[in-house]
C-alpha cells in the first residue's frame, strides 16, 4: 500500500504547469545519448533504377559525429569497516560515434576506456547497434544496447541528477543481484519500438518497446536455449510526462559454475516487473517500483524475492543550477529487516553546456549492516566534448 501511495504522490508532484524548458520527446525515449548527436539527413528523391556503385554510394551518404565525456570523483564516508574513508576516482572515460547511413539507418558505437583491463573493466565496447528508423511508429534496433526496462536505466550518467543511479537500477540492471557480471544495464539483442497516436502538435501519446536478449550481458554470447523477453508500455498525456509499466521474463546461466560447490546454482530465473512515472523538463520528478523473482547463482541460500523503489525531485534554483532530493529503497529479501534506505541531496551546476559540477550527500540507513547509519559525500567534475 505504501508503495502505491508514494507512486501516486510522485505523479501529483510532477505538475507540468511549471515547465519552461522544452526537451525533445525522442531524447526522453533514448536518453543515453550525450552531447553530439548526428542529424538525420533529409529524405532523398528517387533517382532512377540504376544500381551502379556511384548511385549506391550517393544513397549511402553517411554522417558521422564523434564525442565523449570524462567523470572524475572524490568520495568520503564515515562507514565503519571499509578499507578507506576517502578516495579519488576516475569514474568514467567514454568515447563514442554515431550517425546515419542510407537516410533511415542510425548507428552508435560507444567505448569505455578507463580502468585496468578485465572482464568488467578497462577498454571495452559498451554500445554497438544499428537502428532502422524509417517510421516513428515502428523502429527496429539490433546489437548491444540498454535493456528496454525502466525509465532510469536508459538515462546517461550526466542526466540522472544525483551523481549515481538508484539502488533499483544498480541491483537489477548494472551489477545484477543474481550474480551476473557487470553489464551497465546492457545486453545483446533485437528490439522493436515506436510512438503512436500523434496529436495536432506532433506530440505522441503512446510508446511501446519490446525486445529479445541473450540474457548474459554485454560482450557475452548466449549460454542456454532461452532468450530474455523484455518490454515496456507508457502513455504521455502531456509533453515530457510518461506513465508506464515494464515486464521481464528471462534466465541467467552461471558462466563460472562449479559442480563441486554445493552453494552454486547453474541457472536462475529472472522474472521482473515495474511501474513508474517520469517528468523531465525544467522541473524533474521520477518515481519507480521494481519487483524481482530469481535466485543468486553464487549462493543458493540467498533470497529469491527482492524489490526496490525510489522517488526523486529536481528543482531549478537559478540559471544552470538545479537541486535534487531523493528517497531510495532496496529490500534484498522483500522483508523489512533487509531494507536499505538512502536519503540524498544533490546540487548540479552546469558551467556552459559541457562542464558539470556536482556535490552529493547521502545518509544511509541499512538494517542488514552492522554499521546501520553512515553518511557519504562525493564531489564530481564531468566534462563532455
Amino acid at each position: 500500500m505504501k508503495k502505491n501511495a508514494f507512486l501516486l504522490l510522485g505523479l501529483l508532484a510532477c505538475s507540468p504547469a511549471s515547465a519552461e524548458e522544452n526537451i525533445p520527446e525522442t531524447a526522453m525515449a533514448e536518453a543515453d545519448t550525450l552531447a553530439v548527436v548526428a542529424e538525420r539527413p533529409a529524405p532523398r528523391e528517387a533517382e532512377g533504377k540504376s544500381l551502379n556503385l556511384k548511385a549506391v554510394l550517393k544513397k549511402f551518404d553517411p554522417s558521422i559525429k564523434f564525442g565523449g565525456y570524462i567523470m572524475t570523483q572524490f568520495t568520503a564516508t564515515d562507514q565503519h569497516g571499509v578499507s578507506t574513508h576517502s578516495n579519488i576516482n576516475l569514474r568514467l572515460v567514454r568515447l563514442y560515434l554515431n550517425g546515419y547511413a542510407f537516410n533511415d539507418f542510425y548507428y552508435r558505437l560507444q567505448m569505455e576506456v578507463n580502468g585496468q583491463p578485465g572482464e568488467d573493466s578497462g577498454p571495452r565496447i559498451i554500445d554497438a547497434f544499428v537502428e532502422w528508423q524509417r517510421w516513428d511508429e515502428f523502429r527496429v534496433k539490433i546489437g548491444e544496447f540498454k535493456r528496454s526496462f525502466g525509465f532510469e536505466n536508459p538515462m546517461a550518467p550526466l542526466t540522472v541528477g544525483h551523481g549515481a543511479y538508484s539502488q533499483a537500477t544498480t541491483k537489477f540492471f548494472f551489477n545484477d543481484r543474481n550474480g551476473a557480471h557487470s553489464t551497465g544495464g546492457r545486453d545483446l539483442g533485437i528490439q522493436v519500438q515506436g510512438d503512436l497516436l500523434p496529436d495536432a502538435s506532433g506530440h505522441r501519446w503512446l510508446h511501446y518497446q519490446v525486445g529479445i536478449f541473450n540474457g548474459q550481458g554485454i560482450n557475452h554470447s548466449d549460454k542456454d536455449k532461452h532468450k530474455d523477453l523484455i518490454g515496456g508500455l507508457w502513455v504521455s498525456p502531456v509533453k515530457n510526462l510518461r506513465i508506464g509499466g515494464f515486464g521481464w521474463n528471462g534466465k541467467y546461466t552461471n558462466e563460472k559454475y562449479n559442480a563441486e560447490d554445493p552453494n552454486q546454482l547453474k541457472q536462475v530465473h529472472r522474472v521482473r516487473w515495474g511501474v513508474g512515472v517520469d517528468y523531465e523538463s525544467d522541473w524533474v520528478c521520477r518515481a519507480e517500483y521494481y519487483s524481482s523473482v530469481g535466485g543468486v547463482v553464487k549462493n543458493r541460500n540467498l533470497p529469491h524475492r527482492s524489490d526496490a523503489w525510489y522517488a526523486t525531485v529536481g528543482a531549478p534554483v537559478v540559471k544552470n543550477v538545479k537541486l535534487y532530493a531523493k528517497w531510495d529503497c532496496y529490500r534484498d529479501s522483500r522483508k523489512w529487516n533487509s531494507l536499505k534506505q538512502i536519503y540524498g541531496l544533490s546540487a548540479n551546476w552546469w558551467l556552459g553546456k559541457n562542464l558539470l559540477l556536482q556535490a552529493n550527500y547521502n545518509m544511509n540507513n541499512d538494517r542488514s549492516s552492522a554499521d546501520r547509519y553512515y553518511s557519504q559525500v562525493d564531489l564530481q567534475v564531468s566534462a563532455r566534448f
